[in-house]
């Protein structure tokens, strides 16, 4: 994680704000620092993706699930993710990632993150979020739920985000089964 700051900032100001659903939504803001900029003088690219690591841990400790899922010896981790970018974000302008659980199947729990600012949708990310066991080994999103007493169904994933999985899956098994030589 790049911005140890900011985490340390949601870490020790996370008691203040409201409490929410592991399932989401919550809205964490955020202002554009000069670091966070490319040579063009907007957000870059990759800085995207390391603000949606906020968003998710900023789920976690506001549903009370982050200390809890670490005392158990599991911790999260991405199989993958995809952004859209509609609008740029510009220095000290302020912004909001809303982090929302989507859905979940047997390997996965899906979770979309959208970047707002002035009201207008400025980015919108879907990821494949996994947990691992400390000490080997897959967590599935039913243990994890239940583990969380969190007792539904999954919702029905959007036609988009379907297809999304099924896409992973095949890139996933190409992986598997690449040989890379030079």
């Amino acid at each position: 994680m790049k911005f140890y700051f900011r985490l340390l900032w949601l870490i020790l100001t996370q008691s203040r704000r409201s409490r929410c659903s592991m399932l989401g939504p919550i809205d964490t803001h955020f202002r554009v620092l000069p670091n966070d900029l490319d040579a063009l003088l907007h957000v870059n690219n990759g800085v995207y993706l390391t603000l949606m690591d906020l968003g998710r841990t900023d789920l976690l400790l506001r549903s009370d699930a982050f200390h809890a899922v670490r005392k158990n010896g599991w911790y999260p981790v991405l199989a993958a993710e995809t952004i859209r970018f509609k609008r740029s974000l510009k220095l000290f302008q302020k912004f909001t990632i809303r982090t929302c659980v989507l859905g979940w199947d047997e390997h996965s729990v899906y979770l979309e993150q959208q970047f707002i600012s002035k009201d207008k949708l400025v980015a919108k990310a879907v990821v494949d979020a996994r947990f691992l066991k400390k000490q080997g080994g897959k967590v599935t999103p039913i243990e994890l739920l239940a583990f969380l007493k969190i007792d539904q169904i999954s919702p029905e994933l959007p036609d988009w985000v379907a297809t999304w999985v099924q896409s992973n899956r095949q890139m996933n098994m190409e992986l598997s089964e690449a040989n890379v030589s030079n």
